[in-house]
């Protein structure tokens, strides 16, 4: 416990699923936590759950002004940050055939922008020695039919983790991705049984991964449990995608 006693930490998309997760967490571990979402109804609730004295903004992770309006208050409030988990994201089925312009727009700019502007422009306040963890999927890494393009997303994660924990190692900037499975949040208990069962059936351990199960391995990748880990990628898929 208290592992994160005395850090500042940002959760780009913590208002709701695997984000929250985290970010309660991570209160729970001593540190001051900020969390971003769209909708304010949401990001309110989240504040509450997550308690610790929290503090919520709304912002589109899809926006690089939103972000640096966020950085902006963060520098205002605490000057710094130790801790970033950049998690915001959207999952939406399309196959090559339905592909629209639309459609890759978004999740790019959301999955992968959010990711880009969000550290870009988080680099003035971030502490040297600081962690960055950037929320992959095994979606990246396999082949996963109708999803063509979120899983584009995730493996333009994986690349971009590796250039970037090479240019801020000299600060001492460890950057790492969390790559879950299927996740049983809210969400996800809304699909019919028998997508569960689908999704289900690929992994060795039989069940999907529990959200507080993706938060503590985001735990220890911005703790200084892993202060020699940088550029990684640790899966939390129940072997769904490793054998």
């Amino acid at each position: 416990m208290n592992q994160m006693t005395d850090k500042v930490a940002l959760v780009v998309g913590g208002a709701k699923g695997i984000g929250l997760a985290v970010a309660k967490r991570l209160a729970v571990e001593g540190a001051a936590v900020i969390i971003t979402g769209r909708a304010a109804n949401e990001v309110d609730l989240a504040v509450e759950q997550i308690g610790h004295e929290a503090i919520g903004l709304v912002a589109d992770a899809g926006s690089p002004q939103d972000l640096e309006r966020i950085m902006a208050t963060i520098r205002d409030v605490h000057g710094h940050i130790d801790a970033m988990v950049l998690n915001a994201g959207l999952s939406e089925p399309a196959p090559l055939a339905d592909i629209t312009t639309d459609h890759f727009d978004r999740h790019f700019a959301v999955n992968v922008g959010g990711a880009v502007y969000g550290l870009k422009s988080a680099l003035d306040i971030l502490r040297d020695g600081s962690s960055v963890v950037l929320m992959g999927s095994v979606a990246g890494s396999i082949s996963v039919s109708g999803y063509g393009t979120y899983a584009a997303t995730k493996a333009a994660l994986r690349s971009y983790a590796r250039t970037w924990a090479t240019e801020l190692a000299p600060r001492g900037i460890r950057v790492n991705v969390v790559a879950p499975g299927p996740t049983d949040t809210e969400m996800m208990a809304r699909v019919p049984d028998d997508v569960r069962a689908a999704l289900i059936a690929p992994i060795p351990l039989g069940r999907m991964a529990r959200p507080e199960e993706v938060a503590a391995a985001t735990l220890f990748l911005l703790s200084d449990e892993a202060s020699f880990t940088t550029g990684a990628e640790l899966f939390v898929d129940g072997g769904m995608g490793q054998v």
